[in-house]
């Protein structure tokens, strides 16, 4: 008995450690493509945008600004994903991590849109940006839902066998 306790909680804590690391990669990777659709004028709006509501300076929107915006875009992934790992990991449908993206799309753009200054209106914004920044949420919400489901159902399925 207590050696099942203990195994389920190292089950736990080394599940837990996948989907931080889920969330930093998942955030690092999509981060950068947005960055680069940024830096090929597919979107006005970049990784730096996260600076927006505290740095001060024209290095926010440079190189520099981008860079900074992609680490913290990865570290604040973090959180994303434990947010999906504890709302939505039992859910085995690609469509749990679409609409978790685009639910996360629509906090950034419409919820918080007040504390991001120099952000155009949605109106404003051009289509260009709203389907690419739409586009890249849905895939980071895939990305991030479907790695997190699948280690939970490979982890906790009722389908899996695990030999004592």
């Amino acid at each position: 008995m207590e050696d099942k306790k203990s195994q389920q909680m190292e089950t736990d804590g080394s599940f837990m450690s996948r989907v931080i690391s889920v969330g930093f990669f998942g955030g690092l990777i999509w981060s950068l493509l947005a960055f680069l659709a940024y830096y090929l004028n597919f979107t006005k709006v970049g990784p730096a945008l996260i600076l927006a509501p505290w740095a001060l300076g024209k290095w926010k929107n440079e190189w520099l600004g981008h860079l900074i915006g992609v680490v913290i875009l990865a570290l604040l992934s973090i959180l994303v994903a434990i947010g999906y790992r504890f709302l939505l990991s039992k859910v085995k449908s690609m469509w749990a991590g679409i609409l978790y993206g685009t639910v996360l799309w629509f906090i950034v753009f419409y919820v918080l849109h007040p504390i991001f200054p120099g952000l155009e209106p949605m109106n404003k914004i051009g289509k260009n940006t709203v389907v690419t920044t739409l586009c890249l949420f849905i895939l980071y919400g895939l990305f991030i839902g479907m790695t997190i489901s699948f280690e939970y159902s490979e982890r906790y399925g009722t389908n899996n066998q695990k030999s004592s």
